[in-house]
């Protein structure tokens, strides 16, 4: 988002997106500007160098969009992250900016730390707040220490992703761009691939991809997709434990809370991990199914998809092609009906 709000206001910045970007046709350039604009997190660098990537960065303006537990092969504890998000912190100069929002408790303790650069607060009580005009997330206002200084209207639903926008164009304040005009780039702003993304349609149900592969992104997800589709539409989560994290089991207790926006879930249980996805399945307060194979799942998921519901997908890996499996049954599917 930072990135599309430069390039819209003629800044042309290099950057690095850790994904496939909508409204470019690359992940990474080097730009024709100053402004270079990264996506880091803190996992670590090489076996030779444990410390984590961003540290390399050395940012003169950066968002701290969050921070938890994560990437449990590579950290301990909460601790050692914060840990390494204080070593990010120290290295921005004392003209820069960081911007962070003030209900985060994980990155509340690590300012405390010690923070010797300029802060803006993203939140109710902070400088920067956002004032959702539609259930969905779609519209919304742009304030800054109490005046509205721009609109957002754009393609994208969600809390999250207004939370994003938000941060993206308080950053974007600090190289120059003025609030109303970054507000306007972001309407023509098209969302990275895997991220709520639209794989298809048919027999009147949708199919949806999300790279989602941590409780607090699943519950993101889901909620921002409710918005989206109403509160009586039937979701249908399809979940893949496929991270790190998510294969030790540490998040496993998370995960039916945060599947608790979808009607009906359905759970892939990976080979050679120490836990049963069923655990999960049982602590579900809606119907909840598992199976050990793709193809399976797939058919219990088309099985019972109905016209008018939406399937969600969660995976940060391939899910062995369960996108297309579930579009090709539900076409099958509707074939049968008609036939019949």
């Amino acid at each position: 988002m930072a990135t599309w709000i430069l390039e819209a206001c003629g800044y042309k910045p290099g950057f690095v997106i850790g994904g496939v970007p909508g409204n470019f046709e690359v992940s990474a350039r080097l730009g024709e500007s100053p402004f270079f604009v990264i996506e880091a997190d803190e996992y670590d660098c090489a076996f030779f160098d444990k410390r984590s990537k961003f540290v390399h960065y050395c940012p003169r303006t950066l968002i701290l969009n969050n921070l938890e537990f994560d990437h449990a092969d590579i950290f301990d504890d909460l601790k050692a992250i914060q840990k390494q998000f204080h070593h990010l912190v120290r290295i921005v100069p004392g003209q820069g900016r960081i911007i962070w929002p003030e209900n985060d408790i994980n990155l509340k303790q690590t300012m405390a730390l010690g923070c010797w650069s300029e802060q803006e607060l993203v939140g109710e009580q902070g400088h920067w707040q956002a004032k959702k005009l539609t259930t969905d997330a779609s519209e919304w206002e742009v304030w800054l220490d109490g005046e509205k200084v721009g609109d957002v209207k754009w393609g994208l639903v969600g809390e999250h992703n207004m939370h994003n926008g938000l941060m993206a164009i308080a950053a974007a304040r600090h190289v120059g761009v003025a609030p109303a005009e970054a507000a306007s780039a972001l309407g023509s702003f098209i969302n990275a691939r895997r991220r709520l993304e639209l794989r298809g349609e048919a027999n009147g149900v949708t199919v949806y991809d999300d790279f989602a592969h941590h409780p607090t992104a699943i519950l993101a997800t889901l909620a921002a997709l409710r918005g989206k589709v109403g509160g009586t539409a039937r979701i249908i989560a399809v979940l893949e434990p496929r991270s790190n994290t998510m294969k030790m089991g540490l998040c496993k207790d998370d995960l039916a809370p945060s599947l608790g926006r979808a009607d009906e879930v359905f759970l892939l249980q990976p080979p050679h991990i120490p836990w049963q996805v069923a655990e999960v399945a049982e602590a579900c307060v809606q119907p909840a199914h598992w199976s050990g194979d793709v193809d399976t799942l797939a058919e219990m998921v088309v099985k019972t998809a109905q016209p008018g519901d939406h399937i969600l997908v969660m995976s940060n890996g391939g899910f062995g092609g369960i996108h297309q499996k579930l579009l090709d049954g539900l076409a099958k599917k509707a074939q049968n009906v008609t036939a019949y």
